[in-house]
């Protein structure tokens, strides 16, 4: 099983270049209007095309199983010349957390990220309002 999102952007060509350098692999379409990548780790079946109107999302996250797997998506970000944001220890989402951010062209957010700790939704500081990551809220 893996899920399928597909998303509206302003530009094909930029976003494709964009995702390439993301995900590390060409997409197994393209048109004009539309490219589709069929990602096998992660395992995503995404896709994109020009609509008239963005997406509206708030991020999209993929859990990886360690610490050494958020530092090593990191690397591959800047090493393909993506801006990076990367967060150790934060508490987000009621949980304790290492994660890396990027953003596409149109503002579309990623979070790779490793959960440490579950944390109690009692603990209000665990999902601070003010948290922000390219001007989103982290929860």
């Amino acid at each position: 099983m893996r899920p399928h999102i597909s998303i509206n952007v302003s530009n094909i060509g930029e976003s494709v270049a964009f995702y390439e350098k993301m995900f590390g692999v060409k997409p197994q379409k393209q048109t004009d209007t539309y490219a589709k990548f069929d990602l096998q780790k992660p395992a995503l079946n995404f896709s994109m095309q020009t609509g008239p109107e963005l997406s509206k999302v708030n991020h999209f996250g993929v859990e990886v199983d360690s610490e050494d797997s958020v530092r090593l998506w990191e690397d591959l970000f800047i090493s393909r010349g993506l801006l990076t944001k990367p967060e150790e220890k934060t508490e987000c989402c009621f949980a304790l957390q290492d994660k890396v951010w990027v953003q596409d062209p149109d503002g579309n957010t990623w979070e790779f990220f490793y959960v440490h700790q579950q944390l109690m939704p009692e603990n209000k500081s665990a999902c601070s309002p003010s948290t922000t990551i390219f001007g989103k809220k982290c929860c």
